[in-house]
């Protein structure tokens, strides 16, 4: 950055690696000191220009109003349903976030899980390492996925990468989001329930915050079916994790491929023991190319800020 002084940044999580390099090379860290010395960020506070945060970063009201100098926000993650947004509006303060460079590995990963769910591929490799397969023969039939019904929640950049993928299988596409847009090439259904009504798998990727929390609950499982599979790589709040598992240990729908739960990194045991669900720890963007992509992002956003200029991704509710 060109300013003679470094900026200061306060990050409020345990970032990246990635991101804290370009962090620690130009400006002047302060390390979660909201969590480790809340004294010495009182009297740092009026230097603080800027906010580091992942995507599960919660900044709020609180924190963002006891920074007087608190210019912009730098989210290294596509959500930012963490930050008060009103609050940061109120403050005329810039947010930003990554989005569009982990695309494809959050598409990629939403089609791992379906076809692991599908075809049990984690269960099938416990079965051949615990010697079940030359103990009991063959394991029990899985299910198909080529040329089944897809259901997407949510047809942003990343819906559309899912969708372009699914198409190769051979899978019949449609999807529910905030309003239908006469380019989408695929079925619109008004709402989540009427679409796992006639989907196979229905793939979760919206954006999480209060208007969607909870907006896979039981009657949305239900209409789902029996035969039907879950995948979220959105937010766990969009899941009622509760209704959720009910519907999975009585059998309302078939199974499950998760990426994201309400209370990571915490996950029920009820969860855990259930073998038809696919379980990974919220690795959706996690590939060594794109975290780097990501942070280069966070970071750019911060340094056109500071240089005067605009910076490249701010959130659309603050331009």
């Amino acid at each position: 950055m060109s300013a003679t002084t470094p900026p200061a940044v306060l990050a409020v999580a345990k970032l990246s690696p990635l991101y804290l390099a370009h962090l620690n090379a130009h400006c002047t860290l302060l390390d979660r000191l909201q969590e480790s010395d809340p004294a010495a960020l009182a009297r740092l506070a009026p230097q603080v220009r800027a906010v580091a945060a992942s995507g599960d970063s919660r900044v709020s009201a609180d924190l963002i109003n006891s920074l007087p100098a608190l210019e912009i926000i730098s989210v290294m993650g596509v959500g930012y349903d963490g930050v008060d947004l009103a609050a940061a509006r109120a403050r005329g303060i810039m947010v930003t976030h990554t989005p569009d460079v982990l695309n494809d590995d959050v598409a990629d990963l939403a089609l791992g899980l379906m076809l692991s769910a599908a075809r049990q591929l984690p269960a099938a490799d416990r079965y051949v390492r615990s010697g079940e397969w030359a103990a009991k023969g063959p394991m029990p039939l899985a299910r198909k996925m080529s040329g089944a019904r897809l259901g997407i929640v949510g047809m942003g950049r990343i819906g559309q990468a899912i969708a372009q993928r699914a198409a190769a299988f051979g899978m019949t596409i449609a999807c529910t989001a905030r309003s239908a847009k006469a380019e989408r090439p695929y079925r619109y259904l008004p709402d989540a329930k009427s679409l796992a009504a006639e989907s196979d798998f229905l793939v979760v990727i919206t954006p999480g915050g209060a208007g969607t929390r909870k907006l896979i609950d039981a009657d949305v499982l239900a209409a789902l079916g029996p035969n039907g599979i879950l995948v979220n790589v959105a937010r766990g709040s969009v899941v009622d994790e509760a209704a959720l598992i009910d519907a999975l240990e009585r059998g309302v729908i078939a199974g499950a491929g998760l990426d994201v739960f309400e209370d990571e990194p915490n996950v029920p045991e009820r969860l855990r023991a259930l073998p038809q669900v696919v379980l990974a720890p919220h690795i959706g963007s996690a590939t060594s190319a794109t975290r780097q992509a990501m942070a280069d992002l966070a970071y750019a956003n911060l340094r056109a800020h500071f240089a005067g200029e605009k910076p490249p991704t701010p959130v659309p509710e603050c331009r």
